[in-house]
């Protein structure tokens, strides 16, 4: 055999090979939602498996703005928490009902990430990042003083969802199948529609910017306007899962605006890897299991986390997804 043909007969059996990393590539959104659906089945708890949906998800609305686009924010509690508060408050205050409380939630993530992102979005590297901080401390303070509305420092509780009506139907939201399967339905569609997002010729300019700045603005498009929208994009996100939070734990507690939330999702993000489609899920996995098994052992379970993290940047630098995809791509 000639070196022609052994170079031919490799090429020939990787292309199998690429053919299933082009489909699954291709067809992200739905294979990643067939495990959200089975992924109870293989946990040790619902509730806990219902939360590293809404943290995913919630990493994933900042993966898109730092992985993607290339900004980092440190604010991202302040849309994570203002989608939580203004669901509970929809439900408490004014008795809607818990579909159209979610939209308020996501709505008004959306809002804010505006409002923040309108101040923030000519900033760059760190000043950006203190920027989006200090604005997200602002909104701590607001939700904070607002005693009657949100329960300062106690928290917004009374977000009581004992029974949903889906079609007709009556299903038990205490159920805690019940529950995960609910707040699934919603991640689903939320990680459609950032593939789509992504699919699109928007996606392709998000790249862009991130990788070159200067030429995508000589190409013609409008930096600033695309970041801000992706901003705007990437709060709608994270207001989904606040309100999901909200649904789920039936209180939103002060502390979900708090700058820990934020570093939260920066955490999860690059552990599952930055980027990465379903790498903040990755991520929100190993930290919330971290958490929950560590803690039953020792009540320093943030040393063991931040033992965790230090050896993935080190040793897995693309996070622990990335590095998996790098090396299963032919």
């Amino acid at each position: 055999m000639t070196m022609n043909d052994l170079s031919q007969t490799m090429a020939d059996t990787s292309v199998p090979s690429k053919g299933w990393f082009e489909f699954a590539k291709r067809h992200r959104a739905l294979l990643a939602s067939l495990f959200v659906l089975v992924f109870p089945l293989i946990m040790p708890f619902k509730a806990l498996a219902a939360s590293i949906l809404i943290y995913g998800l919630y990493a994933l609305g900042f993966n898109l703005l730092f992985g993607f686009l290339g900004l980092l924010s440190f604010g991202h509690a302040a849309l994570f928490g203002t989608g939580a508060y203004l669901c509970g408050i929809a439900i408490v205050h004014f008795h809607l009902p818990w579909y159209a409380a979610i939209a308020v939630g996501t709505v008004s993530g959306a809002v804010m990430a505006a409002a923040i992102g309108a101040l923030a979005i000519r900033t760059r590297g760190i000043y950006f990042a203190m920027v989006t901080m200090a604005l997200a401390q602002c909104v701590y303070y607001l939700f904070y003083q607002a005693v009657d509305w949100t329960g300062g420092e106690n928290g917004l509780r009374g977000i009581n969802v004992h029974n949903i009506n889906i079609f007709g139907m009556e299903f038990d939201f205490l159920n805690p199948l019940t529950r995960y399967y609910v707040i699934a339905a919603f991640v689903i569609l939320a990680l459609f529609a950032l593939s789509r997002i992504l699919a699109s010729p928007f996606g392709a300019v998000i790249e862009a910017v991130r990788e070159n700045e200067a030429r995508a603005r000589a190409s013609g498009y409008n930096v600033t306007l695309t970041r801000l929208i992706t901003f705007i994009l990437s709060g709608a996100f994270c207001g989904l899962a606040g309100a999901l939070a909200a649904l789920q734990l039936s209180i939103v507690p002060i502390e979900m605006l708090y700058y820990e939330t934020s570093g939260m999702a920066v955490m999860m993000s690059l552990l599952g890897g930055m980027g990465t489609f379903f790498g903040p899920f990755v991520g929100a996995a190993v930290f919330l299991l971290l958490e929950n098994l560590v803690s039953l052992w020792t009540i320093h379970w943030q040393l063991i986390v931040g033992a965790v993290f230090v050896v993935c940047v080190l040793f897995f630098p693309a996070g622990i997804w990335g590095t998996i995809l790098k090396r299963i791509k032919p």
